[in-house]
Formats: C-alpha cells, sequence, structure tokens
C-alpha cells in the first residue's frame, strides 16, 4: 500500500497562476503580491496591519524586539510548545519561565502563571496549542493588571477565535508561521499581526535591516534579513483566496477521524472541541491514557511508521530539550502535566486531501497495533510477576 504521509501541502492551479505571474513580471521582491498579502492577513485578524516575513519564528523575534524588554527580564511561557517559541526569548537574552499547563487544552494555565509572576515578569508569550486558543480574556486582564507585555504565538492557529474576535487581534501581537504543515502555507513564510501601530513600524524596519524605510538605504537600528519573497506572497495570498475551503475540510478530517478512532476510547483520548472560542484544526493528535506504559507512545509511532502511516511525537516537552537542560539545569519533574501529556501524544496524518479510507487505515492499524503495546502478553505478565 502506499506510505499516508503525516502532513501535505494543498497547492491548487490558483496557486500556481498566482506564482506564475510573480515569474512572468520583474518584481520578485516588495511588489503588488506581498501588500496585497499584507492587506488580507489584517482583514482575516481583524487587525490595523499586518507584517510579513520569512518565518513564524522570525514573526516572533521581530514581536519581541519590539517590545523593548531588557536582558534578564522574565518571561511566563508554555513549555508544551515547538521549540521556536521559546528560542525567540533566548535570541533577546529574556529568561524564559515556563508554566505548566492545562492537561485538557494543552494551553498555559492561567492561574499557574499568577503563581508564577515575579518582580522580574515583565511579560507573557502564551500559544495557541494545536490551534486551540488559549486564555486570552483572562490572560489579557491579568497582562493589564500587571502591567506586562502580552505576545501570542498564533502560528498553529489561523482562523481560530474567541467570539467575534479572530486569534491575531489578542495581546499587543500575534505571530503566524506558514511551513507547509500549517493551514496555509507560503512554503516558508510567517506574519505578524497587531493593532499597535508603532510596533509594526518597527517590525518592518528590523524585517529589512533595520531600514527607516524600504526606499531608503538609512538603517536606523540593527535588523535582519528577515523578508518574504513575492514569490511566497503570492503563494499566500491564493491559499489565503482558499482558507476557508482549506479550513473546512481540515475540519471534516478530524471529524471522521474522531468518529473512526471512537472504539478506541478505552485506549487513547482523542482531541475535544475548543472549551473556549472557535479552534481552527493544524494537526490531529491523540493521547495515550496515563496508565500506558512509559515507552507506549514511541512503539505506536515505530508500529505505524512500519505499518507506512506517517507520525510524530507532539510536542516534547521544551524544558527538557537538550539545550534548556544544559542551559537552565531544567530536571524531570519540575513541570509534571506537560510531562506527562509530553510524553504520551502523538500526530497523526492530517491534511485537507486526506480520504476517509486513509482515515479508516490509521484506525485499523491503530486498533491491530495499540493493544499489545498497551498490555503484554501473558507469557510476559506471568515472567513479570
Amino acid at each position: 500500500m502506499d506510505p499516508i504521509p503525516l502532513s501535505q501541502p494543498d497547492i491548487s492551479e490558483m496557486e500556481r497562476s498566482y506564482v506564475s505571474d510573480v515569474l512572468e513580471s520583474t518584481r520578485l521582491s516588495f511588489g503588488p503580491y506581498l501588500k496585497r498579502f499584507e492587506r488580507q492577513m489584517a482583514d482575516r485578524c481583524g487587525t490595523s496591519h499586518a507584517i510579513a516575513v520569512s518565518s513564524g519564528t522570525a514573526a516572533l523575534h521581530c514581536i519581541v524586539r519590539s517590545l523593548h524588554l531588557q536582558p534578564g527580564d522574565e518571561i511566563l511561557t508554555t513549555p508544551y510548545s515547538f521549540v521556536a517559541s521559546s528560542n525567540a526569548l533566548l535570541f533577546e537574552d529574556l529568561e524564559p519561565v515556563f508554566v505548566d499547563i492545562d492537561p485538557d487544552t494543552y494551553n498555559i494555565d492561567i492561574e499557574k502563571a499568577k503563581a508564577a509572576l515575579t518582580a522580574r515578569t515583565k511579560g507573557i508569550l502564551a500559544v495557541d496549542v494545536f490551534g486551540v486558543p488559549a486564555d486570552w480574556p483572562a490572560l489579557t486582564e491579568f497582562a493589564e493588571t500587571h502591567d506586562l507585555a502580552l505576545i501570542d504565538d498564533a502560528c498553529e492557529a489561523l482562523g481560530a477565535s474567541i467570539g467575534d474576535r479572530p486569534i491575531g487581534a489578542w495581546g499587543d501581537a500575534a505571530s503566524f508561521g506558514f511551513y507547509p504543515n500549517k493551514q496555509m502555507t507560503t512554503g516558508e513564510g510567517g506574519c505578524i499581526t497587531t493593532n499597535d501601530a508603532d510596533l509594526a513600524a518597527i517590525c518592518q524596519s528590523l524585517r529589512n535591516q533595520g531600514r527607516a524605510t524600504t526606499a531608503e538605504m538609512r538603517h536606523v537600528r540593527l535588523g535582519f534579513n528577515y523578508r518574504l519573497s513575492e514569490m511566497q506572497a503570492a503563494l499566500g495570498c491564493a491559499q489565503l483566496d482558499r482558507l476557508d475551503d482549506l479550513l473546512d475540510r481540515r475540519s471534516q478530517a478530524a471529524e471522521a477521524y474522531s468518529e473512526a478512532l471512537a472504539p478506541l476510547h478505552h485506549m487513547l483520548h482523542r482531541p475535544t472541541s475548543a472549551p473556549l472560542g472557535q479552534r481552527s484544526w493544524f494537526v490531529y493528535v491523540v493521547r495515550l491514557h496515563d496508565s500506558a506504559p512509559p515507552d507506549a507512545r514511541d512503539r505506536l509511532v515505530d508500529a505505524l511508521h512500519n505499518a507506512g502511516i506517517g507520525a510524530a511525537p507532539y510536542f516534547p516537552s521544551i524544558h527538557l530539550q537538550p539545550y534548556y537542560r544544559d542551559r537552565f539545569g531544567f530536571t524531570s519533574g519540575s513541570l509534571p502535566i506537560a510531562e506527562r501529556v509530553a510524553a504520551r501524544t502523538l500526530a497523526l496524518p492530517f491534511f485537507p486531501a486526506i480520504t476517509s479510507a486513509q482515515i479508516e487505515r490509521v484506525a485499523e492499524t491503530i486498533s491491530r497495533v495499540l493493544p499489545p503495546i498497551l498490555d503484554p502478553a501473558p507469557s510476559q505478565r506471568a515472567t513479570s510477576s
């Protein structure tokens, strides 16, 4: 049987046409598609400004740099995320203070964040994990009460919302990433959304080597080469034009998965709808029950790979990554909920074009390979006793 990939971008003739239009023009950077892409992103997220950059990490870095934080300032953040969310803090010599997560949403626990507040706390960087909105109303109130910067790593949540307010319009600014496994893609790329005109101007300068304006070669600050090419912007415009359809198909795939995996509820937890607002389906992540053996998740991933099915651990705890252990001395057990979740979660194949037959094959394979992983053979039980 053909392998089932973990993720797969959805590219149509519209994308090919838009990119071809750029290639036939003389503008490969800072052209009309970039302006259009930024306007569409701002409209989609309900903000006054959108600044396209080369990656979601670049977007986070620009936001962090623009907030005038000082080296050594503490930033409350989550350990259950892709490592870029914390790396962006280290780029500016800020100290990440990891706060444990809610066991149901996997997002930062607001009550634990309040308990972690110190005189050195200057900001919060929250993540909308797997497209589930963080508790932005509570985070906003907390940040305003204590005069904290508030950053949304929304790289997994384009299309999510709380009430009538889209993700991307919360906090001082939000970052989006458009890697090929995301809800939409520009190949590589990212975007900043904000209602703060000063922050937007700084981010525009930072992405282009610190220039005062694009037109003049006058560098007013230390900047970076974080530009998004015109070809990537054109691809992004087409994806934004099709975004509602892409989101709908991802939602339909998630529903199909949940139905196919329902008979396995005694072995694993399926993802649920967001308790606060509307989630945007980035990945389909399941979690083995807490009673599962310590190596069960990794053995299941291996078994799926052997069956030609993509799967991956999502996410390892950031504070237990080798670099963070070595630099900060983090040890196992310091953030028990995040660690317990991280040891048991895995992402299954998930993309707009996934078929019902592929979903059924994944579910059937899990139903076949998981029971012996969770429950050793009678001879093994007898030997261990």
